[in-house]
């Protein structure tokens, strides 16, 4: 644990203070640790817009070299935590598993991406100087866990992204809502449109200036006390979709700390959003390279809750 006693001339940020001081705390970083409970200002946790004035007592419960600058030397896949959870491998696509909290890609070291090259040069296939560098076909927030693809030629990453596009890779998610829906199963549609100033998307019923339609089909396999598990499929696929639909029938994502009711993910002590991105259906390829992939089915572990859901253990 790290105190500091704020010496600053004018009021500032919480979070320029501490990046002005510990210059390895991107806003990532920042972001993860404030939802961790690991920075406290006053005694208190605060926003990281709060202003910090001179003689304020901020505590950091973080480790000494999550402050530190990484070893720099090298590409920086070398300083991944660990390799990545490996769900499928082969010469054109590898398939990984994401666990919540870690970012896809982004300023941090350990990344997702970066977990993937550190397995793939373990496994002898990837190198600093390779002619190209396995690529994201798509995302996942920060605090969902599932499945990520992730190619190994640039002909697979064309191939990949584009079917993303057309929406011809069936994507099912699990999660657990705070709330049970009505009905148990339905298809939501609606507009989604960007509140940028609040980093958060809203759902409204009729078409408005830079909305875009969204369409999503759930279905519930369990209900346990106030919670419900569902599958979800994801018809369209926009930013927070699932999270911010949800919740605007009222049944949000337990453990979502945008969307979500923060009294119950305080109670369940959830850290992160119960969201599972748990199976992709790949289409069928007319490229004579990928023809192995067609139609491939890939499914992620269970999440933890799914079980607790379905023996009333989380209710």
């Amino acid at each position: 644990m790290r105190i500091l006693k704020a010496k600053c001339l004018v009021p500032t940020r919480l979070d320029k203070y501490l990046a002005e001081q510990f210059p390895v705390l991107g806003p990532g970083r920042l972001n993860k640790a404030l939802r961790e409970n690991k920075i406290k200002l006053n005694g208190k946790k605060q926003p990281l817009s709060t202003r910090v004035v001179a003689g304020d007592e901020i505590k950091l419960f973080l480790l000494d070299d999550q402050l530190e600058e990484p070893d720099r030397r090298g590409p920086a896949w070398k300083s991944a935590r660990c390799p990545a959870e490996v769900v499928y491998d082969c010469p054109q696509l590898i398939v990984v598993n994401k666990p919540a909290g870690l970012p896809v890609d982004g300023a941090d070291y350990d990344t997702l991406l970066n977990r993937t090259l550190l397995y793939l040069s373990q496994q002898g296939e990837y190198t600093a100087d390779a002619a190209y560098t396995p690529a994201l076909c798509h995302r996942l927030d920060t605090g969902t866990s599932g499945l990520v693809l992730i190619a190994k030629t640039a002909a697979a990453e064309q191939a990949l992204v584009q079917a993303i596009k057309q929406r011809e890779v069936k994507k099912l998610y699990l999660c657990v809502t705070f709330g049970r829906p009505e009905p148990p199963d339905a298809v939501l549609d609606g507009y989604e449109i960007k509140d940028a100033d609040r980093g958060i998307v809203k759902i409204v019923p009729e078409q408005q200036p830079g909305a875009k339609q969204v369409e999503t089909r759930y279905e519930t396999i369990a209900v346990s006390g106030r919670l419900a598990l569902l599958k979800v499929e994801l018809i369209t696929g926009r930013t927070h979709q699932i999270r911010a639909h949800m919740a605007s029938i009222g049944c949000p994502i337990l453990g979502d700390s945008k969307y979500g009711n923060n009294a119950a993910n305080r109670e369940l002590r959830l850290k992160y959003q119960a969201l599972c991105a748990w199976e992709l259906t790949l289409p069928r390829f007319s490229q004579p390279e990928l023809s192995a992939l067609s139609g491939k089915v890939f499914r992620a572990p269970k999440p933890w809750y799914y079980a607790q859901i379905l023996d009333g253990t989380l209710k």
